[in-house]
């Protein structure tokens, strides 16, 4: 039987470090993709995973990430995307360029993460598609437009893609993380910020829902968050 293989991309501290030792803790094979795989390399010895160079929004660069997977661990059953870039100002101040390339990351990064997995994961009629989202997703903030551009974009891709796929067997998942997540950002306090090992949670859970009763989207917030 085929082992399972988690491939988790924009790999860095806090959740990324936490999905890879949920996973790698429960059996799967782990792979880890990064700009620079350099900074992965004491997760990787922990867990066991293999590291790659990926810059997420060059199609190239995607489709070979998959194919060096395919070859070393197998085809990816869970394909997470956790990159994201935002350009803070005035909209009327920023840099278009950079704008431009923020957007790419947060989102059109993830429709090339979604394209490859697919096409491994339609043939076998199963898999699990996990895009890392936030609350700018589902509301703009001022001097904040091109996160919001990328994170809308990002909520759009996995609400379509979870109607279209659904139905073929793979779960598609969007994950609004309302908050800091605590090594990422800095604990103001244990409850004030998201705890990394407790997202992995949610997300393990979400990977092993009933066909029954598939979520498309979850919202992680800190309990003492204000709406």
């Amino acid at each position: 039987m085929p082992e399972n293989v988690a491939l988790i991309i924009g790999a860095g501290a806090g959740l990324s470090a936490s999905l890879a030792r949920k996973f790698a803790g429960n059996g799967y094979k782990v792979a880890l993709a990064a700009r620079d795989p350099g900074k992965l390399t004491d997760l990787a010895a922990e867990t066991g995973a293999s590291t790659y160079t990926c810059n997420a929004a060059n199609p190239g660069e995607m489709a070979a990430l998959f194919k060096a997977v395919d070859g070393d661990l197998g085809e990816p059953t869970v394909a997470v995307y956790n990159p994201s870039a935002r350009v803070r100002g005035p909209v009327h101040e920023i840099d278009p360029e950079k704008v431009r390339d923020a957007i790419l990351t947060s989102s059109y990064g993830a429709f090339l993460m979604a394209q490859e997995a697919v096409k491994r994961m339609l043939p076998k009629s199963s898999g699990t598609l996990l895009f890392t989202g936030a609350s700018a997703g589902v509301k703009g903030f001022a001097n904040s437009s091109s996160f919001a551009m990328g994170k809308f974009a990002l909520r759009g891709l996995a609400q379509a893609l979870a109607r279209e796929l659904h139905p073929q067997g793979i779960h598609v998942g969007h994950f609004v993380i309302d908050g800091g997540i605590a090594t990422t950002h800095g604990a103001r306090d244990d409850d004030g910020t998201l705890s990394p090992d407790a997202i992995a949670e949610s997300y393990w859970h979400f990977v092993n829902q009933h066909r029954s009763s598939w979520a498309w989207e979850i919202e992680l917030r800190p309990w003492i968050e204000k709406f």
